[in-house]
């Protein structure tokens, strides 16, 4: 194996063996209890009945959000399930594969893409089924929803760019797990998912801090498409942003990665 392989040309020319493994992965994950795959979903809609009973019912919150606040809540919390579960995922890759890293002719480099994509097959299932909801009540998509195919490979592309980093992190600090627990606790918080800025009465300087999150411009991008119908190219500044960062940490992660991978084997 070429170690100085261009790493999309590799995912591209492994993406049989790729997509074979997450759905196997996917499968696997959930083997050997009674509902099996069912359980990939329940935890989602437990968690969204539970928010919006609390800030949609209990404290009557978002009645100006244009829609019912359910729809509006959706919106943000399933990209933040999407990478809440890739982001777990593909830190744990190497860790949960442990035996394939220990193998010379397998190619490691694609177990983090594998971890993502396992992830993107229950993201799939709540897209479609955040549209159904949307048209039973009342709230048809429009041609905007087509930018969600979009703001999915952000993303993506930003789940894969952290966990190259946190993956090859992990092997020699298993304690990032847990931080990186913590720090998804606090981010769903600090991340205007339940919230935003007019609830709050947030501007200047701390509402600008808040935007460098890369995940404002998803969760704000899918709100766009399914409620405020405004396109990609209405947001130029925070599109430049997320791609300038999410390309930096990318080239930074696949370099530590690369870096770090002679000694995986030894470790683990």
């Amino acid at each position: 194996m070429n170690k100085n392989t261009w790493l999309p040309g590799e995912i591209y020319r492994n993406r049989r063996l790729v997509f074979s493994l997450a759905k196997n992965d996917f499968k696997t994950k959930y083997a050997g209890s009674y509902f099996g795959t069912v359980w990939a979903f329940i935890q989602p809609i437990v968690t969204i009945c539970v928010y919006w009973f609390v800030f949609g019912l209990a404290l009557r919150n978002g009645s100006d959000k244009g829609v019912p606040f359910v729809l509006w809540l959706i919106a943000g919390l399933i990209p933040w399930f999407f990478f809440q579960e890739g982001l777990t995922g593909g830190t744990n890759a190497l860790l949960e594969y442990n035996y394939l890293v220990k193998k010379v002719v397998f190619n490691i480099r694609i177990l983090p893409v594998v971890k993502v994509f396992s992830a993107v097959f229950v993201h799939c299932f709540f897209v479609v089924i955040v549209l159904v909801i949307y048209t039973c009540m009342g709230y048809p998509p429009s041609l905007y929803a087509l930018q969600l195919v979009y703001y999915s490979f952000c993303i993506f592309m930003l789940i894969l760019a952290v966990t190259y980093m946190t993956s090859a992190a992990v092997v020699f600090f298993r304690d990032l797990s847990q931080i990186i627990n913590i720090v998804l606790q606090v981010g769903v918080w600090v991340t205007p998912i339940m919230w935003d800025f007019n609830d709050l009465g947030l501007g200047g300087i701390l509402q600008k801090i808040l935007k460098l999150n890369p995940l404002f411009y998803i969760v704000q991008g899918y709100r766009d498409s399914l409620i405020n119908k405004v396109a990609i190219w209405d947001h130029p500044v925070l599109t430049l942003y997320f791609w300038v960062f999410t390309l930096a940490v990318f080239i930074f992660g696949t370099r530590l990665f690369k870096k770090l991978q002679v000694h995986f084997a030894d470790v683990l």
